[in-house]
């Protein structure tokens, strides 16, 4: 477990979402308005906050040959609020619209950034949607913006447009995605946002936001050992049950005779509990002493800081007092059967 703490930051990526301006993401499928979408999540009890964008990708046909390359750029709409999380914005009001730079790999924007340009709306995957052709114009007075990291860690490229910048038929041609802040002192927090999502649309989609994630081979080996480590804790917990048991079946007249002499059976309960408690915590002892030794001498191997994993040290004593606590309980009960007087009888 010292090992796999001590490497853990070699399986383990930063996701780029900031948790901090967001907790949770919706994606909505082709065709749901994103309007009415967001005023329902407003209205739910956990949250607090609610971010909606929409997107699409307009391109530009260079030919009539529809095999031929295009050029292309995304179109993001939303209100400016919105839209300072994704770009720097001195001025921003409603009719807007602003073309971004400082994008990676983003050539096509400032080509297709003229005015009077005609850029073809791309169709959604909605196969109920009208396949019309829809266009959206460049307006004058494209306004300059340079991009920022947006609350999932990306950079967004392409144009930025308000709402009253949304010509028709654009937005129909555009999926919507909600960022939502999360009160998570609130019961069942993420629950009532799933429960929203599909009251929205059935196939709307929700996921929860981490600042980190792991590959899930690095866990289920990390759960592999601690199960393991538990398994053996519970071996040795039933040998000492079995022991504990023939003890008390070959002292039966002495328990018997002590009881009679007026020994309280409190004293005797807690003699039971003390014969599984010693052993299991000096073994625990012993092992915690020594895997800290192997430990640090595998992370010196390694190259790697040394440092004990005090949560499976918790862990692994939260186990052992289990097996304590469960061996005593279980050796009860044969022990005030032979501390009654019938105990005494012999032939």
């Amino acid at each position: 477990q010292m090992l796999f703490t001590g490497i853990e930051g070699q399986y383990t990526r930063d996701t780029g979402q900031d948790v901090s301006r967001a907790q949770m993401q919706v994606e909505l499928p082709d065709g749901v308005p994103v309007a009415p979408a967001a005023a329902a999540f407003e209205k739910t009890e956990s949250v607090r906050d609610v971010q909606a964008l929409s997107h699409g990708y307009a391109y530009e046909k260079l030919t009539d040959d529809p095999e031929e390359a295009v050029r292309g750029a995304s179109l993001t709409a939303g209100d400016c609020e919105t839209l300072r999380t994704l770009a720097k914005l001195a001025d921003c009001r409603d009719g807007d619209v602003f073309a971004l730079t400082g994008a990676d790999y983003d050539t096509d924007t400032p080509l297709l950034n003229k005015p009077g340009r005609t850029l073809h709306l791309q169709p959604t995957g909605d196969p109920s949607a009208p396949r019309q052709d829809v266009v959206w114009t460049v307006p004058e007075g494209v306004k300059s913006a340079t991009a920022v990291e947006d609350p999932s860690g990306m950079m967004s490229s392409g144009f930025l447009l308000t709402p009253g910048a949304v010509t028709p038929g654009v937005e129909e041609r555009m999926s919507g995605r909600l960022w939502l802040g999360v009160d998570e002192s609130v019961a069942d927090a993420q629950d009532l946002v799933r429960n929203t999502a599909a009251s929205v649309d059935p196939l709307a989609h929700a996921s929860t936001w981490v600042a980190t994630e792991r590959t899930t081979r690095f866990d289920s080996i990390r759960t592999g050992l601690f199960v393991g480590a538990a398994a053996v804790l519970f071996l040795i917990g039933t040998s000492l049950l079995v022991s504990q048991l023939e003890q008390l079946r070959e002292r039966r007249k002495l328990l018997s005779a002590l009881v009679a002499f007026g020994t309280r059976r409190r004293t005797l309960s807690l003699s039971v509990l003390w014969q599984t408690a010693i052993p299991i915590g000096l073994g625990l002892a012993l092992s915690a002493l020594v895997g800290t030794v192997l430990g640090a001498v595998l992370l010196r191997m390694t190259a790697t800081p040394v440092q004990v994993d005090w949560g499976s040290v918790a862990g692994m004593t939260a186990v052992g007092a289990g097996v304590v606590a469960l061996v005593t309980l279980l050796s009860l009960p044969p022990l005030l059967r032979m501390m009654r007087p019938d105990g005494l009888r012999t032939e």
